[in-house]
């Protein structure tokens, strides 16, 4: 007998209702690997909506991007360890001392709580931007290179993975190794509308590639049935 392999999707719930959140979670648990609460969400509800959504037993990725000075991120990370998450972000382009602070404050974390630590992963660039926007804002470099020296700096700095586009996996999975976490936005079934994402991909597509976790929002919660469309997804990976 062989073990199942874990559920790489995980549905981004881009809603500041906690009604709305509940149902979802309800209609995909077991079709899904866990949820995403991003700013939208913690920005409305802050703590206490995530607490009222962890009667539904599922894991959670908490997506907030912090980016800023080492201590002010490192204090915000060691606040969330009332909040049982098993994943969350930092933006890479704040720098090594920022990025330390960040996995040194996931570790406290875990002595807090007494459980695993959350896995800090590092935002490389976000997939809403293409080429000229990476020139507007004054970067020459291609994305794949920009996204690469990213992902060194993130790996050397002992996080757990980075997030992508799908573009980006292959090169990251040959660079950064098996064991390093890929999460990855910018996923859209057949069919699916882009919305703002502009690099975009199938899921079963960046799962071979080799993604690690796939982060999909609106084919999901927008679908007529969230449930079926979790389901065709997973069946569609094979």
């Amino acid at each position: 007998m062989t073990d199942m392999k874990p559920n790489p999707l995980i549905c981004a719930l881009d809603t500041t209702d906690i009604d709305e959140a509940s149902s979802l979670i309800e209609q995909l648990r077991g079709h899904i690997g866990g949820i995403k609460l991003g700013l939208e969400f913690f920005t409305a509800n802050g703590a206490a909506g995530v607490h009222q959504l962890e009667h539904h037993k599922i894991p959670l990725f908490l997506d907030l991007k912090f980016h800023d000075i080492p201590n002010t991120v490192a204090k915000a990370i060691r606040a969330t360890a009332g909040i049982n998450t098993f994943m969350m972000t930092v933006h890479t382009s704040g720098g090594r001392a920022m990025l330390q602070a960040a996995i040194d404050a996931s570790m406290e974390v875990s002595i807090i709580t007494g459980k695993a630590r959350p896995l800090i992963i590092g935002v490389t660039v976000l997939t809403s931007l293409d080429q000229h926007d990476l020139h507007m804002v004054g970067i020459r470099d291609n994305i794949n290179d920009q996204v690469l020296r990213l992902a060194d700096l993130a790996q050397s700095c002992r996080l757990d993975g980075v997030v992508c586009s799908p573009y980006e996996i292959a090169a990251l999975r040959k660079h950064c190794g098996s064991d390093f976490t890929l999460v990855v936005p910018g996923i859209r079934p057949d069919g699916s509308s882009n919305d703002d994402q502009k690099r975009t991909m199938t899921p079963l597509d960046a799962m071979k590639k080799g993604a690690t976790h796939l982060v999909i929002g609106r084919p999901l919660t927008q679908a007529a049935n969230p449930q079926a469309a979790a389901k065709a997804i997973v069946e569609s990976l094979g």
